[in-house]
């Protein structure tokens, strides 16, 4: 007995379960780091994908099936666009061209009932779904909270996203201790976790970790297919095993994110460079394997919208010169003829030259990897790290062209935490390709200068971990995204509307998912030309389905630029003013002891400007702007608009909700 005590000791002190206890104590690590940097650093939910994603998930929890709660109009289009392919105009959609007002019809936009997701790939939000089934997940009522905080769903999914985020460097370690050895494997994981830029995506309710994941598995089917391939190990059937496994992996990985689809073309072309006789087998059975998986879908979103990527397929046309900004997404009869070559060529040049400057010298979130990418140049003896490094160069510079060509306007609210940082994805492998290297120059330096060893390598970690050290000291930012989200104010808004009721609102993302609301997103304008009547504007949706409530928060307020009260007053010393009381109210976030005397300051502001304005006639709105305007400054929505009832104050924020459709003009505020 006290033989085996002895050998027992010694097989966790020396023996091979040494390296398992190096594994549980640096899980135990990773746990830790993860609670503390919750504590430190826990913001709600920033991003929309990451709110779109949560309520579609919460929806098929719920069991209502593959149905969003945002609706963009740009997805009523497309619905429209196919029923009319398929039956031919029915009501709204054939009266939007004559002189009178849409009449309500056939639901050609799917708003009265379950509206299908035009803009997600499923997989993401099912595992999501299939978390909150587990936790048995509820909604809070936050009237019931006092000193709001932290919402409670948001942290549930942050966790979700570091067990993944704990998994992936789990992976890493396997693929660099595979690749290289075990010190470039801690090497690799001490980047891919010091750097924090993962650690916001963890708490972003973002796919990215997921596909990270995916990626790395991908990575270890094709070392096992070049080793079987270089070495003749395998049989022609292993083979095509194994190159369909990758390309279900990229299948796996576009239900996942679309643009990850993109992968399966160095794929195949690696596949086809290095299977010699074999090479159309082998890439044929991955590219089937690839079609099979994604091409159900693709099916179901052909069926539905008549496109086979929804609404993700048009993000080409996004953020370019005839679709500026989120236009295109807001539109409901948008006009692709002025559409040309020049503009996409113009923003891919535009969007690569800003990413090879400023986003892929930071790949990964931390600037120790421009040092990492040097490593990507380094030739090795082994066949399979420069066979691999091949393939994570054409995988970077396709990265770098689909995500220019992609760009839409979310990078510009959210950067680089968002949707459409695919070289993000890549950085795992980048960092390990880095850590060899930086072991390489390492040795030489430890053989020259024995005594640094350990100097060098404590400097190493402590600038790897920098960035993630940092954030664990004073001062932390607040748990609450505001502006424009402060979920109290967001669910007690949503809260007043019926639960079958629509709300338009510049934030349906999280109204949808912190208000349990439908939401639609604000229409391109308020009201449309007279040439154009009822084109991209409130009334063409409101015909469609009578719209509930209007919800304007801080992210319009804010917009509202000094020019824009050139038609109400006679001097720029009054609009200054109101403007920066304006911005000065937003900015106190509705703190209380501020809130009651910018209004009564902001109220006595108005009337100066009111007595000192002199219009010729009241304004002819035809964008949210000028609706604002007329609404804030002279308390009433302008003619016709059937929304005038305001529950609170019209500062911070815009809450107007139905009355009878044919009330009185003024404003019933509760003042």
């Amino acid at each position: 007995m006290p033989i085996r005590v002895q050998e027992l000791i010694h097989k966790f002190e020396e023996g091979t379960g040494a390296r398992y206890v190096k594994l549980v104590f640096a899980a135990f690590v990773v746990i830790a780091a993860a609670g503390a940097y919750d504590m430190a650093a826990f913001r709600n939910l920033s991003t929309p994908e990451g709110m779109d994603a949560a309520q579609l998930a919460w929806n098929l929890a719920d069991g209502r099936g593959y149905t969003t709660d945002y609706i963009r109009p740009f997805s009523v289009y497309l619905l429209k666009k196919k029923q009319s392919d398929t039956l031919g105009p029915v009501g709204p959609a054939a009266a939007t061209n004559s002189t009178q007002a849409p009449t309500p019809g056939a639901d050609a936009g799917r708003l009265n009932g379950g509206h299908p997701d035009l803009a997600n790939p499923p997989l993401y939000p099912l595992l999501l779904a299939g978390f909150f089934k587990v936790i048995q997940l509820s909604h809070p009522d936050l009237a019931l909270e006092q000193g709001f905080r932290i919402y409670g769903p948001d942290r549930w999914i942050g966790i979700f996203n570091q067990v993944l985020l704990l998994v992936l460097a789990g992976m890493v370690f396997i693929v660099a201790r595979r690749l290289f050895d075990e010190p470039v494997a801690w090497a690799s994981v001490i980047a891919l976790l010091g750097g924090e830029l993962l650690w916001r995506f963890s708490l972003s309710g973002l796919s990215t970790l997921l596909l990270m994941n995916l990626f790395l598995g991908l990575v270890m089917v094709l070392i096992r297919l070049e080793s079987a391939i270089r070495e003749g190990t395998c049989s022609p059937r292993t083979l095509i095993r194994l190159a369909a496994a990758a390309g279900v992996l990229v299948g796996v990985g576009g239900l996942t994110r679309y643009a990850f689809g993109w992968v399966i073309v160095p794929v195949v072309l690696w596949l086809t460079a290095l299977a010699g006789a074999k090479r159309a087998t082998v890439a044929m059975a991955a590219l089937a394997a690839f079609l099979v998986v994604m091409g159900p879908w693709l099916v179901r979103n052909y069926a539905v919208s008549g496109t086979p990527f929804g609404t993700a397929g048009f993000a080409l046309f996004e953020n370019t010169p005839l679709f500026p900004g989120d236009e295109l997404e807001r539109s409901t009869s948008p006009d692709f003829s002025g559409m040309n070559v020049s503009d996409l060529k113009e923003k891919l040049v535009s969007n690569t030259r800003d990413i090879v400057q400023s986003e892929l010298p930071k790949l990964g979130g931390s600037w120790i990897s421009a040092f990492f990418l040097v490593g990507l140049l380094v030739p090795f003896r082994n066949p399979t790290l420069n066979r691999l490094r091949w393939f994570l160069l054409f995988c970077l510079v396709l990265a770098v062209i689909i995500q220019a060509l992609g760009r839409t306007a979310l990078p510009t609210d959210s950067s680089p935490v968002h949707s459409e940082n695919l070289l993000v994805v890549l950085a795992p492998l980048v960092f390990i390709y880095g850590a060899s290297l930086f072991f390489t120059l390492f040795e030489q330096l430890a053989g020259q200068i024995p005594t640094a060893r350990y100097l060098v390598l404590g400097a190493f970690c402590l600038l790897a971990c920098a960035p993630l050290i940092l954030t664990f000291f004073p001062p932390y930012p607040p748990p609450v995204v505001y502006p424009p989200y402060y979920p109290p104010w967001i669910q007690e808004k949503a809260w007043s509307v019926d639960k079958k009721g629509l709300i338009m609102t510049d934030i349906p993302w999280a109204v949808a998912w912190y208000g349990q609301r439908r939401s639609i997103e604000l229409s391109l304008k308020y009201k449309s030309k007279p040439a154009d009547r009822f084109k991209n504007d409130f009334y063409e949706l409101d015909a469609l389905r009578p719209v509930n409530a209007l919800y304007l928060t801080a992210k319009t307020l804010k917009s509202l630029e000094l020019r824009s009260f050139g038609d109400w007053v006679d001097t720029d010393e009054d609009a200054g003013l109101l403007n920066r009381l304006r911005q000065r109210v937003v900015d106190n976030g509705g703190r209380e002891e501020k809130k009651e005397e910018d209004f009564r300051v902001f109220a006595a502001v108005r009337e100066r400007l009111l007595a000192n304005a002199q219009p010729a006639e009241e304004p002819k709105a035809e964008d949210w702007e000028r609706f604002v305007l007329t609404t804030v400054l002279k308390s009433e929505v302008p003619t016709g608009f059937p929304l005038k009832r305001a529950p609170e104050k019209l500062l911070p924020e815009i809450f107007l909700m139905e009355t009878e459709r044919e009330g009185p003009k003024a404003i019933q505020s509760s003042k």
